[in-house]
Order: structure tokens, then C-alpha cells, then sequence
């Protein structure tokens, strides 16, 4: 026989508190076995509803790098297609949980599955009931900050009104994006002012354009290479500009040469809305306060 595993279900999209709790609970109920957490990419809403799906707090590999750090074993990433939507309830627990060897599956309480989200907690724990051998199956209930409960949506509700500071409350940390740094216009230099430029791929969160303050990291962010500071997200409308992205400019710093490395920009404190200039003087003039500002609320 294979050797059990205690599972952990969901999305996890961003891996907040919420399914941090789901990993440790199960980590604390069944400590002798291996944590095999199953999420799903793409998103189930994606492909279910894609003329209007979320947009993604985390990447794929950024998901699975968060999972394992919450303890997770091994990830197993189910491919999300219509297809494997249509399965029945006894379906999904018969190719997707049981050949995991479960002595036990922890999900939140609000766990659905199965077409037509016709699968829940209830339904879950008698399938387990009736397997040779069975698996028990524990429901959490959902975390909440103050009185909001915890979830994926609600943190892009506060990424998509600017609130990167409502969003770290849920988020258990502050929100942050990684990528690869390219080449902007170059504007940013020729005004005192240089940038990382990172371009936002289509389908994932960011914070409302506008002005922010924080930190890039050039390693990992648990590890090295912190460094204060001010971020634009947008389009750049002083100069026309129509894709949005991320500029960061490490403050005090004019030689970091970062072009194809990657890197993490971090987001703690909201500036300004984005504004559109008259021409390049009041452009520096209004940088300048917001280097200002970002020292302030960094500390430095």
C-alpha cells in the first residue's frame, strides 16, 4: 500500500492566514506524515467565467514557493479545465483524493467541489467515511481580521482601491509583486530620478495606480538585499504612456544596474493618486515630495 498522507485542498491564491491555517492544522493533527497540498491552476474562475475572471495575487511558481514555506511537503497542481469541472463530486474524491492515500483531509469550511459546487464539507467526510481505508476530514473556520473574514477577494478588493495597507492586514504581510526588471523610456534617469521597470503580465493583481511607498528586494525577501523604495504603478499619462506597470526608485541610489534581473517590489504605504503634469519640471518637483514622503513613512 502507499504510504498516507494528511491533504490540504484549495486555491490558496496568495496563501494568506486563512490557508495557512488549513497547512498548520494539518500539519498539527497527523505530524508523522507528509503534507500533500492540491490547489489548481488556472483559476477555477477563469476558466468557469472568463469574461470576468480575478486577477491572481500570486504566480503559479510563487504560490507552490509560499505553500512549502507553510509547510507543505509536496503541491500537487491540478489542471483546471472544463473537463475536469464537469466532474461529479464522487468523481473528484475518487481521481483526485483518494490516490493520494489520505489518512486525512483538512479544507476551510467553505469548501466546495465537484460540478456545480455540488460537494461540501458533509458530502466530503461521508466519501471519506465509505473508502477502504477511510479518511477523516476537518473543517476550519475561516480567519478573520477584526470583523471581515480573510480571503482572496477581499484582499483584491483593497489592492483595486489603492489600500495596500488593508491588503497586508489580510494578507498576513504587505502585498508584493516579483519580475523580471526591462527597459522603460528611460525618463526616470534623465530626471534625477532612475527606475526599475517591471512589466505587469495580464491576469495578475496589483495595487490601483498611483504612488507608494515600500521596498525592493534583488534577493529573496526573507533574506537580503532590502532597499527603501518610491513606486509608480500605471501608465505614465504625463507622457501619454498606455501599458501599466511598476517603477521602482531605490531611493539614494543612481548605479544599480538591474535590467533582466529578477526582482521584488514591496508595497507599504500609499502616496498619491497618479496625475498627469504639465512637462518635466513640476514632474521632478512632485518626485522629489514623494521621495520625501517615502522616507518618512520607511523611516529613513
Amino acid at each position: 500500500m502507499a504510504e498516507q498522507s494528511v491533504v490540504a485542498v484549495g486555491n490558496f491564491d496568495g496563501v494568506h492566514p486563512g490557508h495557512q491555517a488549513v497547512l498548520k492544522e494539518a500539519r498539527r493533527l497527523e505530524p508523522g506524515l507528509p503534507l500533500v497540498v492540491v490547489s489548481f491552476w488556472p483559476h477555477p474562475l477563469q476558466v468557469l467565467h472568463p469574461d470576468a475572471p480575478p486577477l491572481l495575487l500570486t504566480s503559479l511558481d510563487g504560490r507552490i514557493e509560499r505553500l512549502k514555506a507553510a509547510g507543505a511537503d509536496r503541491v500537487e497542481v491540478i489542471d483546471f479545465t472544463r473537463e475536469f469541472a464537469a466532474k461529479t463530486p464522487a468523481e473528484f474524491v475518487r481521481d483526485v483524493i483518494a490516490p493520494l492515500q489520505p489518512a486525512r483531509v483538512v479544507v476551510g469550511e467553505n469548501f466546495r467541489f465537484g460540478a456545480g459546487a455540488k460537494g461540501d464539507v458533509a458530502s466530503l467526510r461521508a466519501a471519506g467515511a465509505a473508502l477502504d481505508p477511510p479518511f477523516a476530514v476537518t473543517a476550519l473556520p475561516l480567519v478573520k481580521f477584526e470583523d471581515e473574514e480573510t480571503c482572496s477577494t477581499r484582499i483584491r478588493e483593497a489592492l483595486a482601491a489603492g489600500d495596500v495597507r488593508h491588503a497586508a492586514e489580510h494578507l498576513g504581510r504587505p502585498f508584493r509583486f516579483r519580475g523580471i526588471v526591462v527597459h522603460g523610456d528611460h525618463r526616470g534617469r534623465a530626471l534625477g530620478f532612475p527606475t526599475a521597470n517591471l512589466a505587469v503580465p495580464p491576469g495578475m493583481a496589483i495595487p490601483a495606480d498611483g504612488v507608494y511607498a515600500g521596498y525592493l528586494y534583488t534577493g529573496p525577501p526573507a533574506t537580503a538585499g532590502k532597499q527603501p523604495a518610491a513606486i509608480s504603478v500605471g501608465s505614465n499619462p504625463t507622457f501619454a504612456g498606455a501599458a501599466r506597470r511598476i517603477e521602482a526608485h531605490v531611493i539614494g541610489r543612481d548605479d544599480l544596474d538591474l535590467y533582466g534581473e529578477l526582482v521584488t517590489v514591496e508595497f507599504t504605504d500609499r502616496i498619491r493618486d497618479m496625475a498627469r503634469f504639465a512637462g518635466p519640471a513640476e514632474l521632478t518637483a512632485q518626485l522629489a515630495a514623494d521621495v520625501a514622503a517615502t522616507r518618512r513613512l520607511v523611516g529613513v
